[in-house]
């Protein structure tokens, strides 16, 4: 493989990673969360009482390797198996509303479920319905005559195994994948479950953390000699080309024949490890299969899990996510943050001077957007612009936009003199991105009630500004899909 002269995150800046896809085989699961608030105890037993609140859900498990390739903007085949219950449903809305081209096979039982119950943002409890159910023989095989399929049209550059130990990596389907991918030359990644690793013998490389390495070597110390040296058995007892293990505040160690790189770890807070290893996989993929080297995916893969232990719940990691973090102090894109940098940075300016909020699509930027944006900047010290996910925009606009996706929307934002600072929230509303920022002042154009826009009871003003006249995203495209093109 040729080693390019950039970063992964130059090829995500530029939109590259559109042009990789991944094929992924593994246990779905629907990620359930309820939050709640509890504050008196049970008369019934000495148990706290929870009043339960908001309840939505996500996929879990191996569909949560596929929505942490999909925040990086690659395409994604998944094959898995659901039950025939609402949760099934869920599971196929989630993978439609992502544009993620998938094969799903029947349970017998219920679809696999996690529902976490969370209190003042943290676990309080988890009840998992995964009753293990080994793939028939038959559905194994259609499997990979799938995966074949998608391989010979050349829409996968590479393929996971994404195995919980939960009945779809069957020995003969990982067997038969390992086969068909080698066969083609296209790297096979794998997440390992269980004590033994024959049935992944032959795969590019497994991504074990301390424990899933312990539990086929013995226990293992959380020290760089323990480490290498119990990979290196590993990895040659499954003929892996690489071992890459993960060792949470240690960082990660990357084994190969020709020797051992440990990647440190860094200082941070970490809120919730939920998914860090669904989000290493799929970065260390989409990163070796655009081009780059193992060790410069393995770096990529450490700083996006330093990224998602530092959020709540199962966190997919996105490229936005990626940008800021390796921006550093560039002008342009140190202006794309996160939520959380987004409200620490609020706090900041706040006791500077006013803060100004607005938000929108900002699809096929236009001088109407312009005019706003620097009516708004000079209301305050400075404008903080919330801006709608390719997600939220198809749900407001429909499944023909956005035109430009968010992360170039993103960017185009952050280059503009009078924003400055650009965060994307996935919400259909900015309310709950307003609860936490909490500016001065929320901006909006167009012909809306101050008193009823959503967020409004989290900002001190509310200021409407008028429309320029003739100048809109939908009159834009309208004239360009009437401007004749040149034959």
């Amino acid at each position: 493989m040729t080693t390019p002269i950039f970063t992964p995150s130059d090829f995500l800046r530029d939109g590259q990673m559109t042009d990789i896809g991944v094929a992924i085989l593994g246990d779905i699961v629907l990620d359930r969360y309820i939050t709640g608030s509890t504050e008196r105890v049970s008369r019934e037993a000495p148990i706290p009482v929870v009043v339960c609140g908001q309840e939505t859900d996500n996929l879990g498990g191996a569909g949560n390797v596929v929505m942490n390739l999909r925040g990086l903007d690659v395409r994604v085949f998944v094959a898995g198996a659901v039950g025939r219950d609402a949760d099934a449903e869920a599971v196929t809305r989630h993978l439609g509303e992502n544009n993620v081209e998938s094969r799903l096979f029947e349970r017998a039982s219920s679809t696999l479920t996690k529902t976490r119950l969370l209190c003042g943002g943290q676990q309080v409890a988890r009840f998992d319905h995964e009753r293990a159910e080994e793939l028939p023989q038959k559905d194994a095989e259609e499997a990979v005559v799938w995966l074949e399929n998608i391989l010979d049209s050349g829409g996968a550059k590479a393929v996971i195994l994404s195995d919980y130990g939960l009945g779809f990596c069957t020995p003969f389907l990982c067997g038969a994948v390992i086969e068909a991918a080698r066969s083609r030359k296209i790297p096979v990644f794998v997440d390992p479950r269980g004590s033994d690793w024959s049935r992944y013998r032959g795969a590019t490389i497994a991504t074990p953390n301390l424990a899933e390495l312990s539990a086929i070597s013995g226990p293992v110390k959380n020290e760089d000699g323990a480490v290498a040296e119990a990979g290196e058995k590993a990895r040659r007892g499954a003929e892996l080309e690489y071992l890459l293990v993960t060792r949470s505040s240690r960082g990660m160690s990357l084994i190969a024949e020709r020797g051992v790189t440990h990647v440190p770890g860094r200082p941070i807070e970490v809120f919730d490890v939920s998914g860090a290893g669904d989000t290493v996989i799929a970065c260390l993929a989409a990163a070796f299969a655009s081009g780059f080297s193992m060790r410069d995916a393995v770096t990529f893969a450490n700083d996006a899990a330093h990224i998602v232990v530092t959020r709540s719940g199962t966190y997919p990691i996105n490229a936005a996510d990626i940008l800021n973090e390796s921006a550093g102090n560039a002008e342009i894109g140190g202006r794309i943050v996160t939520r959380d940098m987004a409200a620490a940075i609020c706090r900041r300016w706040k006791k500077d001077g006013r803060v100004i909020f607005t938000n929108g699509c900002f699809d096929v930027l236009h001088a109407g957007h312009i005019d706003s944006l620097e009516r708004a900047r000079a209301l305050g010290r400075s404008l903080i612009v919330g801006l709608n996910s390719d997600r939220s925009v198809r749900t407001l606009k429909g499944a023909s936009r956005p035109i430009n996706n968010e992360h170039d929307r993103a960017r185009l934002l952050g280059a503009l003199r009078c924003v400055d600072l650009v965060v994307i929230f996935d919400e259909d509303t900015p309310s709950e991105l307003l609860s936490e920022l909490r500016p001065h002042v929320l901006v909006k154009g167009g012909d809306y009630d101050a008193d009823s826009l959503p967020g409004r009871e989290s900002v001190d003003e509310v200021v409407i500004l008028p429309l320029t006249e003739g100048l809109s995203t939908t009159e834009t495209i309208r004239k360009i899909s009437l401007t004749p093109q040149p034959k």
